[in-house]
């Protein structure tokens, strides 16, 4: 999805909803569009596996980390906030 021009990828794994940049770090491919496990969503055109929680790579190809942002449960509404958290 884009909320305000921004691609994010809005993604529910072990009992939590995580919001995070939905394009690589490493090529502009669609984050969505790869596996999730662990809190980890994987690349699927090269492998790289960002943390939901804090954006960070946990493999190369990619050595940068993509934006994560805040997420609100209100009822059966999930609310993303477009600043930051990392």
């Amino acid at each position: 999805m884009e909320l305000d021009g921004t691609p994010v990828s809005v993604v529910r794994t072990e009992g939590e909803v995580f919001a995070i940049h939905d394009i690589c770090s490493h090529a502009n491919v669609s984050l969505s569009e790869g596996e999730v496990e662990d809190c980890q969503i994987e690349c699927w055109l090269h492998g790289s596996s960002f943390d939901l929680r804090t954006g960070k790579p946990s493999g190369l190809p990619a050595t940068r980390p993509v934006p994560v942002y805040p997420v609100k449960i209100e009822g059966d509404d999930v609310l993303v906030s477009l600043n930051q958290e990392s």
